[in-house]
């Protein structure tokens, strides 16, 4: 039981505010609920979480779900009830088992690098707020997947007093923002202590004095997370706010919160005593830390070219948007004034420094992007239109590189399935498919046997998951209205289609960040169409909206209070619905029950989009434009893709996708969905056969244990085998490469290539082809450099595209193939070196051809990672 007991208003010769509070005592039977609540298993693990609801169903409505805080609050007397109820101690004593096997299954092995994980935010659980969107959402995800398969993994953040705001929204559609103080007694993370029982703390030097940063650890499952906070006695008041607010204040505050988590959080790996073999930039917010790496090595008594190099060498970095809002650039005096202690620790000139974030296109901004690019050797978007985008984005990196052979790849995300899969779905699947469905997320054959479940019960299972978000969503909407004051008849009106027991009306749902290129107004550009479509008597329909807008975006409030104030009119009063406060909890009831997800971004911007994969592992339908995820995921019967429109008026393309959609939902979507021969309750078995291909063919391939495996596979092994080779015999390896690279640079002005023989436009299969160039190397010498022939089969960029979710490990892309010339003993009269190609094309097609050289060390990571090169 929490008292609070409030002497303001006691009269008397003693005159002060004070608080006392009076905490329950946990019963001994119970000792271990707190334990429970420690470890954020109990964010993807139901059973555990119903253990803290069940004490009290509005406390834990109150607090957010928040475990701990339960355990602080909740009534002494409702403690001992528990203690006394031997099926609740059932429940308590299995809960304990579950978690003491999760973690007891096994340590990583030995030989298993050690890969170190940055992220601003983290989306572990509503009740945990330092998260704002899909970035940390994401990084939380990841994190549950390294747990769940023993990686050896260790995450590292920020912990904010102020997480992402709560919203409410006012009955004129205005976003009203509030920022809660969160006490970390409430959060499940712990102080992290030395061997003396002292508080881990770190020091960061910056504008010239020391920032303290203590230090939290949260245990995800197996993983532990390391989160730094400045709320420290020996900070200034200024210094003691720079974790005060998730992305708030001005540059200087993100700077120093840039500062804190790069080379804080490095240093607090140092003083644990961790030694990572890789360390996994997850955006650019984290990229201090090369700079910190950078300082370690040149303390080392590496040159900097040489500590660059070997810092680079096993580092990965992950960009995640290709809007421009999300990558940070700051202007260089700023830069200077917080950098300038640090920089002269490094002992080079700033503009050394300064030139690892400096972009052609913005040369007077520090450009975080840049700064990750230049440090890290292992770069990758998150989906494979993504990775195109960003290549292309990025190409002024490499800048004589097409973008479409730069080092930017991809790794395509996934979700990770047991926090966002619902628990009745999951009841179904240990029936129908045995437990073993758990370990076999990335098996496709397995989930294949989802094709053999009678449709039937798979319907009853699908309404009853959608009956229970249409109760949340009603039981949401009730308090929401009531505190605004609505009457019993307005709300009985708003809610008339929230019916649990009448779940039969097609639902639609889009929910994520308002930002305005997600265009959540899409549908609303023919309201009179709109309004024809969810009022139809036969086939009503109902449009589930929930969302943020960023505070200081303007345009994407507008958004939302437009649809706020539709969804009051008349017309659309009741089939148009607004939820406020969109979170983890909302996103979760939403995606598992909704029948269609929309996602109308414009295309290429969406990333990736994980919101659509999060509604297909619950058997909920896609519909929307093919960007990000879709464009792989779309299999063409497990949901509708609508192709963007090849069109450069915006105005002119938001009424064409407009059209598509409205079309589709006309056309197939209600048309489907309605084809029940009974009544509103019966099977409608074509939308069931397309439900099923859509888990069928997403969950083995979007969940986040494949995700972390291509990670593994294709950028940590590569990392950590690439560092070796450079830091062998006191970096010798890295000396070598630096020295190469500056050698190369400096030559490759003057170096030329010149055709001696033509291609020839006619070949017959079997014929060999044969070419000579000569190249003049300025000083070079052939083992420097590569002279390749690139062919190119001339067919449409989609048939070019690689059949997968990564981009590393695959063969190369078909239609595309390389054959490298071989350096004769012969030169031309200008001392340019004669090379020569014979070789028997072993493909059939019109190809665009093009010869092209470039410099070349086996040392590289990638092949083209100087960003020279010439073509014929």
């Amino acid at each position: 039981m929490r008292v609070l007991l409030d002497f303001a208003s006691f009269t008397g010769p003693v005159m002060r505010n004070s608080l006392l509070e009076v905490t329950p005592v946990i019963p001994g039977s119970l000792s271990r609920l707190p334990e429970l609540a420690a470890n954020l298993f109990f964010s993807w693990h139901r059973p555990t979480r119903a253990l803290f609801e069940d004490l009290d169903p509005e406390l834990w409505k109150q607090t957010n779900g928040n475990p701990r805080l339960v355990l602080r609050c909740v009534n002494q007397e409702t403690l001992e009830r528990c203690a006394r109820d031997e099926l609740y101690l059932a429940r308590y004593h299995l809960a304990l088992e579950t978690l003491e096997a999760y973690l007891g299954l096994g340590a990583p092995t030995a030989e298993a690098p050690l890969v170190a994980y940055f992220c601003a935010e983290y989306g572990f659980h509503e009740s945990f707020p330092i998260y704002s969107g899909g970035l940390g959402v994401l990084a939380g995800d990841y994190c549950k997947a390294a747990s769940d398969e023993r990686a050896n993994f260790v995450a590292v953040g920020l912990l904010y007093e102020q997480g992402y705001f709560t919203q409410t929204v006012d009955n004129d559609g205005v976003q009203q923002a509030e920022y809660r103080e969160r006490d970390p007694r409430d959060l499940p993370v712990e102080p992290v202590r030395n061997t003396a029982g002292e508080w881990l703390k770190v020091a960061v030097r910056i504008t010239g004095r020391e920032v303290v940063a203590r230090l939290w650890k949260a245990q995800v499952g197996r993983v532990p997370v390391y989160l730094l906070d400045t709320n420290c006695a020996e900070n200034i008041p200024s210094d003691r706010d720079i974790t005060h607010r998730l992305y708030g204040g001005d540059e200087s505050t993100r700077v120093r919160q840039e500062m804190i988590l790069g080379i804080g959080g490095l240093r607090a790996l140092r003083a644990l005593g961790v030694a990572p073999a890789v360390w996994h930039l997850n955006e650019g917010h984290a990229a201090f830390l090369i700079l910190e790496l950078l300082r370690e090595h040149l303390a080392q008594g590496l040159p900097f070219n040489a500590a660059l190099e070997a810092v680079a060498a096993d580092c990965v970095f992950t960009t995640h948007t290709p809007v421009a809002a999300g990558h940070d650039a700051f202007g260089l005096e700023l830069i200077v004034a917080h950098f300038g202690d640090f920089v002269r620790e490094l002992g080079v000139p700033v503009e050394r420094v300064l030139e690892l974030a400096r972009s052609p296109s913005a040369p007077g901004l520090f450009n975080m992007t840049r700064l990750a690019l230049s440090g890290t050797r292992h770069v990758n978007g998150v989906s494979r239109i993504h990775g195109t985008v960003s290549a292309r984005l990025c190409a002024d990196q490499w800048p004589e590189v097409r973008p479409e052979d730069n080092p930017v790849g991809f790794v395509t995300n996934g979700v990770h399935v047991p926090t966002f899969l619902h628990q009745t779905w999951m009841d179904f699947f240990d029936r129908e498919l045995g437990r073993e469905w758990r370990e076999r997320l990335r098996d496709p054959e397995f989930w294949s046997a989802l094709e053999r479940v009678p449709d039937e019960r798979y319907w009853v299972t699908a309404q009853e998951v959608k009956a229970r978000m249409l109760a949340s969503v009603r039981e949401r909407l009730q308090r929401e209205y009531e505190r605004k004051g609505l009457s019993p008849a307005q709300l009985r009106h708003v809610t008339r289609f929230l019916d649990p027991q009448r779940p039969g009306v097609l639902t639609l749902g889009f929910a994520r960040r308002f930002a305005t290129y997600k265009r959540a107004t899409l549908l609303l550009r023919d309201r009179a169409r709109l309004a024809r479509l969810v009022s139809n008597p036969e086939r009503p329909v109902l449009l589930l909206f929930a969302g943020k807008a960023h505070p200081a975006d303007e345009p994407g409030k507008y958004v939302l209070r437009e649809i706020r104030q539709l969804m009051m009119s008349q017309e659309f009063m009741g089939r148009i619905i607004f939820l406020e406060d969109y979170d983890l909890q909302l996103a979760r009831s939403l995606v598992s029950g909704v029948d269609v997800w929309l996602n109308n971004p414009i295309a290429p911007l969406e990333a990736s989009g994980t919101s659509g994969i999060k509604a297909a592992i619950n058997g909920r339908l896609n519909l929307s434009i093919l960007d990000g995820w879709w464009a792989e995921g779309w299999m063409q019967d497990n949901g509708w893709g609508i192709p963007p429109a090849n069109v450069l008026d915006p105005e002119r393309r938001d009424a064409l996708e407009a059209e598509l959609i409205l079309g589709t939902l006309e056309e197939e979507v209600l048309p489907l969905y309605y084809a029940r021969e009974e009544n509103e309750s019966a099977c409608p078995g074509a939308w069931v056969k397309r439900s099923k291909r859509a888990m069928m063919t997403v969950i083995p391939a979007f969940n986040m244990r494949r995700v972390l495996f291509d990670y593994t596979r294709g950028l940590y092994q590569p990392a950590v085998t690439q560092y070796r080779r450079l830091a062998a015999s006191g970096f010798s390896g890295a000396r070598t490469l630096a020295d190469w690279k500056t050698r190369a640079r400096q030559a490759w002005s003057k170096v030329s290539l010149r055709q001696l023989s033509e291609v020839a436009r006619d070949l017959p299969r079997g014929e060999r082809l044969r070419l000579r160039v000569a190249a003049g190397l300025n000083g070079l010498t052939p083992a420097d450099v590569r002279v390749e022939f690139v062919a190119r089969r001339l067919l449409p960029e989609a048939d070019l595209a690689p059949p997968a979710l990564s981009s590393y490990g695959q063969p190369p892309r078909a239609g595309v193939w390389h054959a490298t010339f071989s350096a004769t003993d012969e030169q031309d009269s200008d001392g340019a070196v004669i090379y020569a190609l014979d070789v028997e094309p072993q493909e059939c097609g019109q190809f665009r051809t093009e010869i092209r050289i470039y410099p070349w060390h086996e040392l590289l990571s990638h092949p083209y990672e100087l960003g020279l090169m010439k073509w014929l």
